[in-house]
This record gives structure tokens, C-alpha cells and sequence, in this order.
């Protein structure tokens, strides 16, 4: 895996030279672990002006081993700081202007003013240029080991899902649902969850990432649920709809069938080369027909990854195109305010039509079931 990180330093070190920079500091977590295997708390990685022999992570306390902050990769070289209240940031723009350095790319969207003043200050002959996204953009495309990564996380997560539905589940309150579906990550073998686990039912059911409350299943609901393994710092998504205990009204059915129809659409339009917002338009025009424009999500999708969002987001304003081996969820909803509503959410891979088209991680079944 060394000669993997290795190759993500140098294309991002080619882009920085090519913009005038021969140096980077990444302070972003997910762009530290993607770079450099692992993200300790609180460590930064500086790409050195002198190659790959230059890179280092600088750490304010010694790495724990801890999985969940990911494997190191054993080609860096390891800094760790003499005492707490070192700033590893200052601590690379130091290092960065001793090696020569005449500018540093930094991620300007996530330091702090007071920071990025620290950072001039220490090194007042560095100038500080932007990344500007360079290391998400490079992310946003996977290699067949992240996809297999993204791949067990979404196993994990059907799990999880299938044995709740197995379960007694009217008078059970969402917060206690979704306390539940996290522990069954784990249990699994998620590191934890990919984010909040979101558990919806009666007039909450299809808001998109509704926190659960006290407010207990009952007979009749739609129960709406979103939830997501962490994987070895691999994210995914799923998102499901249910009624509880009976026959679902007629008013149910055809609502859950124009979210799945537009939840479909969005799916089949995930090629290599469609705009992001093809897709969004794909899955929004259904509801709009429907009469369920007003009030849907600013998006249809977006990317995951080490992140649960991340670029490309699926969104009418959207510009970009898709490539192959970019994961993404789609996942469209309807919430209709006091009644409750529909979300449907998987995770898939865009691929090439001759290898099959988009690969469908989250396997959970669409049908509408009375649980």
C-alpha cells in the first residue's frame, strides 16, 4: 500500500508545482488519512519541496495505532512534536521554509484565520497559496481497493438493516432504533457508524436527515430509515421505507411508487460522462410531475467516500460530469408535513455500459413491505 500513497503524494505534488507551489500542507483529516494511509488527531502532512524523500506527518502526540485512524504508511517520515500547544501546521510551514521553500499550498477552506495568521507569521518569506479543492477533486475518483472497501461497508450496513427488520418494532421509540442499528454496525465489523443515524417514523418519516426523538412506532406509520457503516475510514449510505403493521394505504402506495420511480431514474442515469445535474434532473422531474416540486432536497445525490459528502454533488446547479469508479448515492425523498413521507438512498459505483453499468452496493430490497 506504501507505493499507492506514494503515487496520490506525487500527483498532487505535480499539480502544486504546476501552479507555482513545490510544497503543500494538508490539515484536512480525510486528505491526510487518503494521503498518507492514516490521520492521527491533529497531524498534518507536509509535501516537501524535495520529493517524496521530503513528505512528512507531524503529529502533536505519538500515534496510538488505533485502526479507526487508519495504517501509516511506513514511507513517511514521522514527526511527532516535543510538548502539547505545538501547532503541527506551524510547526510544517517552519520546516517548509527551512528546506527552501518559496511557497506553500495550503487548504485555506480548512484552517482558521488565526491559524493561517500563525502560519505567516512563523515563516513570513513563504508565500501561501491554495490548494483549492485539488486534493478532493483526486479523491473523488477510486481505485478497486477503496471500491472494496465501500463494498464491505455496504455489506455490513444491509446487514445491520436486515436483522432490524426482523424485530418487533411498533412502541419502540426512533432514538432506541437507531441506538440499535449502531451497535449492530459494529457488531458486524464497522469501525462505527458513517454518520448520525437517522430513524423516521409517522409525520417524520422522509425528512432528510431527521434526528430521532422519543416519538414511538406505531401501527400504520411510515418508518424511514438512513444509516451507513465506516469502514476502514470508507463511508456508504442507505436509506429505506416501511410501513408498520398493516396493509399500507392507498395514498402510501402511491406515493412510495413515484419516489421509487424517480429513485430509479436517478440510478439509470448514473454514466461515465453525464453532468451531475442530468442526474438530478432525471430523478426531480418525476416529482415535479407528480406535483412534489415544492420543498424537495437541494440535491439528489453526492459522493462518498472518506467522507459520507464529498464531491461530485448531484444538484440542479451542479457542473462536472461523471467519471467511471466514482461512488455516489442517489437518493431522492418526498415528505409531505403532517402525514410523513418516502426517502429512498443507495450507494453505487458509476461504471462503464460493458462492465455492467452502475454497480449497486446497497442490496437491501425497494420493495414497499409491511413490517
Amino acid at each position: 500500500m506504501s507505493e499507492v500513497f506514494a503515487v496520490r503524494r506525487s500527483r498532487l505534488r505535480d499539480r502544486c508545482v504546476a501552479a507555482g507551489s513545490a510544497a503543500a500542507l494538508i490539515s484536512r483529516p480525510a486528505n491526510v488519512r487518503y494521503l498518507a494511509g492514516g490521520a492521527p488527531p491533529g497531524a498534518v502532512l507536509l509535501l516537501g519541496p524535495a520529493g517524496e524523500s521530503a513528505d512528512e506527518l507531524l503529529c502533536p502526540t505519538a500515534p496510538t495505532g488505533d485502526p479507526v485512524d487508519g495504517r501509516l504508511d511506513e514511507q513517511l517520515r514521522l514527526t511527532v512534536l516535543p510538548a502539547h500547544g505545538h501547532d503541527p501546521a506551524v510547526a510544517a510551514a517552519e520546516n517548509a521554509a527551512a528546506s527552501g521553500a518559496e511557497a506553500l499550498a495550503v487548504e485555506e477552506n480548512h484552517l482558521t484565520v488565526a491559524r493561517h495568521r500563525a502560519l505567516g507569521a512563523v515563516a513570513p518569506g513563504l508565500r501561501l497559496t491554495d490548494l483549492d479543492g485539488a486534493v478532493e477533486q483526486q479523491r473523488m475518483v477510486k481505485d478497486e481497493d477503496e471500491i472494496a472497501c465501500l463494498r464491505i461497508a455496504a455489506e455490513i450496513t444491509d446487514q445491520a438493516l436486515g436483522e432490524l427488520l426482523e424485530s418487533i418494532l411498533v412502541g419502540r421509540t426512533e432514538r432506541h432504533l437507531a441506538l440499535e442499528l449502531e451497535r449492530r454496525l459494529v457488531d458486524h465489523g464497522a469501525d462505527g457508524p458513517a454518520f448520525p443515524t437517522s430513524v423516521a417514523t409517522g409525520p417524520n418519516a422522509g425528512r432528510r436527515r431527521h434526528r430521532p426523538s422519543d416519538r414511538r412506532v406505531e401501527e400504520g406509520d411510515f418508518l424511514s430509515v438512513c444509516l451507513g457503516a465506516n469502514y476502514r475510514g470508507y463511508r456508504c449510505e442507505i436509506g429505506r421505507t416501511f410501513v408498520i403493521g398493516t396493509t399500507p394505504a392507498d395514498w402510501q402506495i402511491d406515493l412510495y411508487d413515484v419516489v421509487f420511480a424517480a429513485q430509479r431514474a436517478g440510478r439509470e442515469a448514473l454514466v461515465p460522462g453525464a453532468g451531475y445535474r442530468d442526474v438530478d434532473r432525471a430523478a426531480r422531474h418525476l416529482l415535479d410531475s407528480a406535483g412534489y416540486g415544492e420543498g424537495l432536497a437541494p440535491l439528489t445525490g453526492h459522493g462518498v467516500g472518506l467522507e459520507i459528502d464529498e464531491d461530485p454533488q448531484l444538484a440542479p446547479a451542479a457542473m462536472g460530469k461523471l467519471d467511471a469508479c466514482v461512488p455516489v448515492t442517489v437518493e431522492p425523498g418526498v415528505h409531505l408535513p403532517g402525514r410523513g413521507g418516502v426517502r429512498i438512498d443507495d450507494t453505487l459505483v458509476v461504471r462503464q455500459e460493458a462492465d455492467g453499468g452502475p454497480e449497486l452496493l446497497t442490496i437491501t430490497t425497494k420493495e414497499l413491505l409491511a413490517l
